[in-house]
């Protein structure tokens, strides 16, 4: 019994190894490349780490938030990195990531299986304050690329600062001062034309 379980996990280990090979549409910061799934599972989960102070909920469980972050982009080693921005592909997102999602997941043991899967659902749903924060790290990272790039992916793909605006207004549900923060950054970024109004 032990062995099969060590197995499986070991099994899902080796799987994860795939998240490194999906590039997201987010140029470094140094833009010698565009960044991978992985780094991003990271640098969100150590925000995280840094930013917590700013949760307005203050009872906001970090390890949930932390957890639900190093597994949320787990679907895409089969679905592929959606563009937030791409309304095409984005409908059929949800599908693509429920089939992922089952395949991915099923590696594991059971107990495991039903735990990692309720969490990148309760991510999914954003409706704990838990996963409103995560999903507030989530946004914001891609947000300091840009800004730090001169707004690299948004000039690319043609973002308008209403666009930008209206995709991290979540932010506000889990972060005033955040949110705040992000506003002025926006502003910002048109001013120094990064951004189109």
């Amino acid at each position: 019994m032990k062995k099969n379980r060590l197995k499986r996990q070991i099994d899902f280990i080796v799987e994860l190894d795939k998240l490194k090979h999906i590039f997201r549409q987010t140029p470094l910061i140094n833009g010698n490349r565009y960044e991978n799934d992985a780094e991003h599972s990271w640098h969100v989960a150590l925000m995280t780490l840094l930013l917590s102070e700013y949760a307005d909920a203050k009872d906001t469980n970090l390890p949930c938030v932390v957890r639900m972050l190093l597994i949320h982009d787990l679907v895409e080693i089969d679905a592929g990195d959606t563009f937030v921005y791409d309304e095409e592909k984005n409908r059929d997102k949800s599908t693509r990531e429920n089939v992922a999602a089952q395949r991915i997941f099923s590696i594991l043991p059971t107990d495991q299986a039903r735990e990692f899967r309720s969490l990148w659902e309760e991510f999914e749903k954003r409706e704990s304050k838990e996963a409103k924060f995560a999903a507030s790290m989530d946004s914001l990272e891609p947000l300091l690329y840009n800004y730090n790039t001169k707004g690299s992916s948004w000039k690319e793909h043609r973002i308008k600062s209403s666009q930008v605006l209206e995709r991290n207004r979540h932010i506000g549900e889990a972060s005033s001062v955040l949110w705040e923060y992000v506003k002025n950054l926006i502003a910002d970024s048109v001013a120094k034309g990064y951004l189109t109004e």
